[in-house]
């Protein structure tokens, strides 16, 4: 396969500001960003996580986070797909062999591949029926397979009757018997190409297979779990992030004081500005403990093959941490923004609703509770979080 044109390299400024300038009406239309990532794809940012053995740019974890948060604040579901093709790239470095991470890292450089994610052993309606030579034919239905649409790649889970148990596999998007559905229509993210995938007798050849269930997985292939979490938690930090900016141009270039509040501008109303503290304090607590995590996971990271499961579990307990706040933060500082902004700023063509509707679509991702249990049992006995798949 030849390697696509590769233009001028744009800056990350320059594709925020590029999505900020359309977020709004996108965010009312949906469908496909098919532009938009392109200038992701244009600015590198594709392989940013891929390690430089590899010809990535081997970032560490709290500079991939930074740039996922950075795309957030202005559009979280571009920056959903930017996280999850960086979660498809650490399921090859955790689970593939050698020869399996020089096909599809390089590949991935060289063709700036967008991944799809169909990875949810929960979901136990795609069937691996073994073929005998090592492969499989893959026949059923995944999903809420964010990033599918557009891909070129894409990390699935199927059900293998003979174990009980999935396996996880890579294989091409367009691959023969493979149809990927526009049904995607949710209140918020909705250009994150999360519908369903069907497979027809698909084939999986026995080097596109990854891992094996019935293979207990060493702790740093269980850091793919809490590569995943802080993404969400980063795409929520962004968002509180975002919403606590257009709060602040809205009020500067719109606001009004109230007729009680004896100043001449709104950003001088004592009401206000208790409000604006208020959302401030939630996201930089937010943003905080989220580079904490990240920084835990990258040590973690560094360890390779060395890290001990109770250095794994710290980094989950700090990822949790992390996590309930964030998740706090963009519902509250994106409700909040109403409060600061008045009843003008609910015009429909603004879509300042959309901060809160991302948040409450993707904060239902898995329950908070689990992670506030968690949370506690450390608080009270010291017990560290088991591996799971959410943990």
């Amino acid at each position: 396969m030849n390697a696509p044109h590769q233009p001028a390299k744009l800056e990350l400024a320059d594709v925020v500001a590029a999505l900020r300038e359309t977020a709004e009406q996108r965010d009312r239309e949906g469908g496909h960003a098919a532009r938009e990532k392109q200038l992701i794809a244009d600015a590198g940012l594709l392989t940013i996580a891929v390690p430089r053995e590899y010809g990535g740019e081997g970032a560490r974890w709290p500079d991939v986070y930074e740039t996922i948060r950075a795309i957030a604040r202005v559009d979280s579901a571009l920056a959903h797909l930017l996280g999850f093709t960086c979660l498809q790239v650490v399921s090859v470095t955790v689970w593939g062999n050698e020869a399996q991470r020089e096909r599809y890292l390089r590949g991935t450089v060289e063709n700036r591949w967008w991944w799809g994610n169909a990875v949810n052993p929960l979901d136990t309606r795609l069937i691996a029926h073994a073929t005998g030579d090592g492969g499989y034919c893959l026949s059923g239905q995944k999903g809420f397979c964010s990033g599918t649409r557009g891909s070129q790649m894409m990390t699935l889970s199927a059900h293998d009757p003979a174990t009980g148990k999935p396996i996880f596999a890579v294989v091409p998007t367009t691959r023969a018997g493979i149809t990927v559905h526009e049904d995607w229509d949710p209140i918020g993210q909705r250009q994150t190409d999360s519908g369903s995938v069907s497979f027809d007798d698909v084939e999986l050849r026995a080097e596109e297979v990854l891992h094996r269930s019935e293979v207990l997985p060493a702790p740093r292939a269980t850091l793919r779990t809490l590569v995943s979490q802080l993404v969400l938690t980063n795409l929520f930090v962004g968002i509180a992030e975002g919403a606590l900016q257009e709060a602040r141009e809205y009020v500067a270039q719109h606001g009004r004081p109230w007729i009680h509040s004896n100043v001449a501008n709104a950003a001088d109303d004592p009401y206000q500005l208790h409000r604006f503290a208020e959302m401030r304090l939630k996201a930089i607590g937010a943003e905080a403990l989220a580079t904490r995590a990240a920084h835990a996971l990258d040590q973690a990271w560094q360890r390779g093959d060395a890290l001990e499961a109770e250095e794994r579990a710290r980094v989950a307990l700090s990822v949790a941490e992390a996590k309930v706040l964030a998740h706090r933060a963009a519902l509250d500082v994106s409700e909040a923004l109403f409060d600061a902004c008045g009843a003008r700023s609910t015009h429909a063509p603004r879509a300042l609703d959309r901060f809160w509707r991302n948040a409450r679509v993707h904060t239902l991702h898995d329950p908070l509770d689990y992670k506030l249990r968690d949370i506690g049992r450390f608080a009270i006995s010291g017990a560290l979080p088991e591996p799971n798949l959410y943990s």
